[in-house]
């Protein structure tokens, strides 16, 4: 085996920041005892001069002309995005060079120490250079230039088998993954900080795109794709090889059933409420009362998409208008490995997102089919069978794809070796799922009928006195939220006066964290995936066996991170410890604890 513990990786947890552990050097125990843990003034001083060398290495050392990447090996010989990265890359995708940014200007807003705020400024402006002219953002920007980007997606882009949206290059910009959204809500933050005319043109071009791209006309007005402009070169269809394993089942369902998926209205990854959340930003920061029509469009055009009874329900995507004799609005096959169905944990998005239209509007239009999503939700969870004889299921409550019509869960699985010979395929088994792509979700049903129960029962007195604080309402500016890097901030949070509360943080959890800078001045944590290098495509010569079909990677050709401490049963690999390494997103998670300490009233 070539390099195999060489290449590192880190994902985005799907869990909030807040709730990782502290990411600490193994020698900071000893340094951070609580019988040497400082106290008072003193201790805040000592943070927060921490904070400003760990700040000033990661925009000095680590970013590349300040923007960032999602991990490093120490020596930065080494970078990594969601696949591996080029030095001269940056990753506009979570938690990549927006999400160091606003880490960076919330330290600025709890210190008031301009280190933080020319860390902010450096990254806004590499920001703006990775801007596309049409207004927005792809997932990754090399400051090399062109060619070398055409390089990495002709190569490792193309040869990472479950990393679809890598594997073609359009030119255009995406929604997904919150990457436009993000780095927009950065430049928008620093224009309004400081009036900086160095982001206003930025600023307008971003608002810019997000209205040009915004669906116009029929039931998919006021929606968005998942990427814009539309490239009509843009795959519709994925390779199904001749030559199949002698096991698949010959009534197995592949490919993308309804063509370029990039063109439908998109729910995935919360399209809808992350542009809706920068409008209303505009609108609250700008007085941009103009931003509001296409904002209720949208929030009109995710309850138009809800489906009829009984599977009350939303897809990841759906038709922006009728093809193949199907209606616009239908739930749509996406990439290969998410068939067309209904999906739960969007559904579980979604009415969260109408709970947030409803606090926003005080119209109970957008509570009103709520009863309904429940109602299906709970009439489509996993079975104990299923839970039980498949181990990637446990926790979870819903399957992730319900089929249209017969309500029966859908399960998507693999076949091959690498994206060469290998293919997806969905069905009705429920064993040999996918490790990438989880079978199943954890809804909370019970979570949403509370929530639900508390908003239905306000008072119209109360429901006048939440909306009156709305930046839909309201003509008064309402200041953006001073810190964006401890949580996601939410539709509800936009509220004129909505509490946004820092994280806890003792003492000793501080001085932690400050030991754990040791005299490096960052933090090292270890690297939770590894990549293999890339050495051209993969062979095309049938593969039998089931030995990639649960796992995040093919064999050696296979670009696509995965596990290291359980990587596929097939030689060379062999299980190894993860490498140690800079992430960005255990920065940005320590950062807001510390900026959660530091921010707190003394005692």
């Amino acid at each position: 085996m070539k390099n195999l513990g060489r290449r590192t990786f880190s994902r985005l947890a799907v869990t909030p920041l807040l709730a990782m552990p502290a990411v600490t050097h193994p020698g900071a125990a000893a340094a951070s005892s609580p019988g040497t843990a400082r106290t008072g003034a003193d201790q805040r001083t000592e943070t927060i001069r921490a904070m400003s060398r760990a700040a000033a290495y990661m925009d000095g050392t680590v970013s590349y002309r300040g923007g960032y990447v999602w991990n490093y090996l120490p020596d930065l010989s080494v970078t990594w995005g969601e696949m591996e990265a080029k030095r001269t890359m940056c990753w506009v995708q979570p938690p990549g060079t927006p999400s160091v940014g606003h880490s960076m200007l919330d330290a600025y807003h709890a210190t008031g120490h301009e280190v933080f705020y020319r860390a902010a400024e450096r990254t806004g402006l590499a920001l703006v250079d990775a801007q596309l002219p049409v207004g927005g953002w792809n997932y990754i920007h090399d400051f090399a230039g062109g060619k070398s980007l055409e390089d990495w997606y002709e190569t490792i882009g193309a040869n990472g088998w479950r990393l679809e949206e890598f594997q073609h290059y359009y030119g255009n910009a995406t929604f997904d993954d919150a990457g436009t959204s993000a780095a927009a809500q950065l430049i928008l933050r620093l224009y309004v900080e400081r009036g900086d005319r160095r982001f206003e043109k930025a600023l307008d071009r971003a608002i810019g795109f997000v209205l040009a791209a915004q669906f116009g006309t029929g039931v998919a007005d006021g929606g968005w794709p998942q990427r814009f402009p539309a490239y009509h070169g843009s795959v519709s269809r994925m390779p199904w090889p001749e030559r199949r394993p002698s096991w698949l089942p010959d009534d197995v369902t592949h490919g993308m059933e309804d063509g370029d998926y990039t063109q439908h209205v998109t729910f995935n990854d919360d399209v809808l409420g992350e542009n809706i959340k920068f409008l209303l930003m505009c609108v609250s920061a700008l007085g941009r009362r103009d931003l509001i029509a296409p904002v209720r469009r949208a929030m009109e055009c995710l309850r138009r998409m809800q489906q009829p009874g009984p599977q009350a329900g939303w897809g990841l995507q759906h038709l922006s208008r009728a093809k193949h004799g199907r209606q616009a609005g239908a739930p749509a096959g996406a990439r290969s490995y998410e068939p067309r169905a209904l999906t739960t944990h969007t559904t579980q998005t979604n009415i969260q997102q109408l709970f947030h239209y409803f606090r926003l509007s005080g119209d109970r239009k957008y509570l009103s089919r709520v009863p309904e999503a429940l109602d299906w939700l709970d009439s489509c969870r996993l079975t104990e069978r299923q839970i039980a004889e498949n181990p990637l299921l446990a926790g979870r409550t819903h399957p992730t794809f319900v089929e249209l019509g017969t309500n029966r869960a859908r399960f998507v699985h693999r076949f091959g070796s690498n994206i060469r010979n290998g293919a997806y395929y969905h069905d009705y088994d429920h064993r040999g799922t996918l490790s990438h792509y989880s079978a199943g979700r954890s809804v909370d049903v019970e979570g949403l009928r509370d929530e639900y129960g508390q908003l239905a029962s306000m008072t119209p007195a109360e429901v006048a006195k939440m909306r009156a604080r709305s930046p839909l309402v309201s003509d008064a500016p309402i200041p953006l939220p001073p810190y964006f890097s401890p949580r996601d901030i939410q539709l509800s949070d936009l509220l004129r006066d909505a509490p946004l509360p820092l994280p806890v943080v003792s003492d000793a959890e501080a001085a932690a964290l400050v030991a754990g800078l040791g005299d490096r001045d960052h933090w090292l944590t270890r690297l939770d995936a590894v990549t293999n290098p890339y050495e051209g495509p993969g062979a095309r010569k049938p593969y039998d066996g089931k030995a990639y079909m649960s796992k995040n990677v093919g064999d050696l050709r296979d670009t696509s991170p995965y596990n290291p401490q359980d990587p596929p049963a097939e030689p060379p690999y062999q299980p190894r410890e993860a490498p140690l390494g800079i992430s960005s997103a255990a920065y940005v998670a320590n950062m807001a604890k510390l900026i959660g300490y530091v921010a707190q009233p003394a005692g």
